[in-house]
Order: C-alpha cells, then structure tokens, then sequence
C-alpha cells in the first residue's frame, strides 16, 4: 500500500503526489514535488510552479504564501485539475493554509482510500494503486 501520510508528499501547488499517477506507476516512477534527486523526469524538473522564483526566493513551502497567489499559472493547472480530475489546487492550497498540513494530510488519506480494500485510489485515472479496480473518485465532505 502506498503511504500518503508523508507530509512531503504534498506539493507547493497543493498536488497530493501520493495519489499522482506518475507517483504511484512502478516504472519510470516519480518521487513527488519535494524530493531533491539528479534523475528528475522531465515535467518535474521543468514545472514552472515547483521551480517558481517567488517560492524560491521566499524560501516558501506553499503557492499561497506568495503575494501573487493565486498566480496565472497556477490558475491554470487548477482550471485543468478541476475540469478533468474533479480536483482544485487552489482548494488544496486553501485547506492546507485554513486547517493545517497535517489535518490536510488525514483529510486527503481518508478521502483517497478505495472502499474495497484500503489503496490509493489515483488522482488521475480513479483506479485503486492496490486492486486495480475502477473505483471513480468521489470527493468526500470532510
């Protein structure tokens, strides 16, 4: 089973990389947002939001802590995010500021888990990481 209690899972756009595809594959696997590594794939070494000056310059953990947030760009991911995975970033991001990483973290736990057998259910095909079964992701109020 995936472990998403890992609060470094969390992106600064507000991506649960726990439950991304590209996290949860076995080949070609990525490592999350947050891990430093020389091999980094090519959209994550290339992302404009995670390479973003202003979180550099800010030493910031989070998009939201930036005076231009919500930025163009990360509007766009969101519009995208909401619009194919039924997700917002800026939701995400949201929480993450309003009730704190950890609470974001169960929350995101609870609400991703596959009700047949515990897994993650991905983000972006809603198919569980554990029994492979279609399970069609359903956002949960918390």
């Amino acid at each position: 089973m995936v472990k998403l209690s890992t609060y470094s899972l969390i992106s600064p756009c507000g991506m649960n990389c726990g439950a991304c595809l590209a996290y949860l594959r076995t080949k070609n696997k990525c490592p999350g947002c947050r891990k430093i590594v020389n091999d980094a794939s090519v959209s994550r070494s290339r992302c404009k939001i995670k390479n973003c000056e202003q979180l550099q310059n800010n030493n910031s953990k989070f998009c939201f802590d930036c005076d231009e947030y919500p930025c163009k760009r990360l509007k766009s991911l969101d519009n995208r995010y909401r619009t194919k995975y039924h997700m917002s970033m800026i939701e995400n991001l949201n929480n993450i500021k309003q009730i704190g990483i950890r609470k974001f973290v169960n929350n995101e736990i609870a609400k991703r888990a596959c009700s047949s057998c515990g897994g993650t259910i991905c983000v972006h095909n809603g198919v569980c990481v554990n029994c492979d079964k279609d399970k069609k992701f359903v956002v949960r109020a918390y």
